[in-house]
């Protein structure tokens, strides 16, 4: 069967992406049934009492049994100790999958534990909000987003396509890359605008001569947007950026030499230098929007939404 549908899932992880992987796998009629297991048990009754899990496990190991596709949906430090625990329960011709934002560092934790006849094909759906916990997912949060595998080498192709087709039906687009390759483009497009985010909020709050009530109620659009990044979830991003470490100070070394340069320009008054810096990096978030990864509508066609209520994770 390739048709991207499976008859038990068991996902590890019941916050933002574990739950909207749950709503887009019912939506499309993926799952026979959907078994998932979160450390916390108001996680799980929450979780439950929605309706996008069909059952509940304590524990990791008691969720993937019989399962044919695991998906580890929890911050990417967890990874090599839920793969230690759960090998020895893993059903045979099963696949094992992620959804974390670095690969080299899963491929390193997570595949000596894979036993053999099980298929582990490292994946990243690159799709997210602010929001975190089981209240918080959505059905149509990967619609025309990307999700990137990242198939060791030899891995079975059955599975490979089995899974490719599990994600195109969860709304996704599917690319493949090497786990390097796919590290290096996220600390670009994903790692580096998170630590900027963080580091311009702390900047704010930190400063003397501005008070916190002044940041806050003359907030222009570029700052707003800024501490929405910086209100993601800090477990999921200390553990990014210490599992990328690599290629995050690879691309942030070259940030701060094109940070030096407009430093200068803005210093010594040169006015062309900034007018073609800031004319070629328009023309990026124009190719953004015309590939259909955001759009031109004010405040980029976000409606307010209320952030969930429920705090568990």
């Amino acid at each position: 069967m390739s048709d991207g549908a499976f008859d038990r899932i068991a996902l590890i992880g019941l916050g933002l992406i574990g739950s909207s992987i749950a709503w887009a796998a019912k939506r499309a009629g993926l799952a026979g049934h959907i078994v998932g297991t979160a450390r916390s048990e108001q996680t799980r009754e929450t979780s439950l009492r929605l309706g996008f899990v069909d059952s509940v496990a304590v524990t990791p190991a008691e969720a993937v049994e019989d399962a044919d596709l695991v998906i580890l949906c929890t911050p990417v430090g967890t990874y090599g100790a839920l793969a230690q625990e759960i090998q020895d329960t893993l059903k045979p011709g099963a696949i094992i999958t992620d959804v974390g934002s670095v690969k080299t560092a899963v491929v390193r934790d997570v595949g000596p534990f894979v036993p053999e006849g099980v298929h582990f094909i490292p994946a990243h759906p690159v799709a997210g909000t602010e929001y975190s916990g089981p209240e918080s997912g959505f059905a149509e949060l990967f619609d025309n987003r990307w999700c990137i595998l990242t198939p060791p080498p030899g891995a079975d192709r059955g599975a490979v396509d089995q899974l490719t087709n599990f994600w195109r039906r969860c709304g996704s687009n599917v690319d493949f890359m090497t786990p390097e390759h796919h590290d290096l483009v996220l600390a670009v497009v994903s790692h580096l605008p998170h630590l900027i985010a963080y580091n311009m909020v702390g900047t704010a709050a930190d400063l003397e001569e501005v008070t916190q009530t002044e940041v806050i109620k003359y907030s222009a659009s570029g700052f707003r947007d800024s501490t929405r990044i910086a209100a993601s979830d800090p477990t999921m991003w200390r553990d990014i950026f210490l599992n990328n470490r690599e290629a995050v100070l690879e691309i942030l070394g070259r940030f701060t030499e094109n940070i030096s340069a407009l430093q200068r320009a803005i210093r010594w008054g040169e006015g062309d230098a900034l007018f073609d810096a800031f004319t070629r990096t328009r023309a990026i978030r124009k190719q953004i929007i015309e590939a259909g990864q955001d759009t031109a509508e004010p405040d980029f066609g976000r409606t307010a939404r209320k952030a969930p209520t429920d705090k568990t994770s």
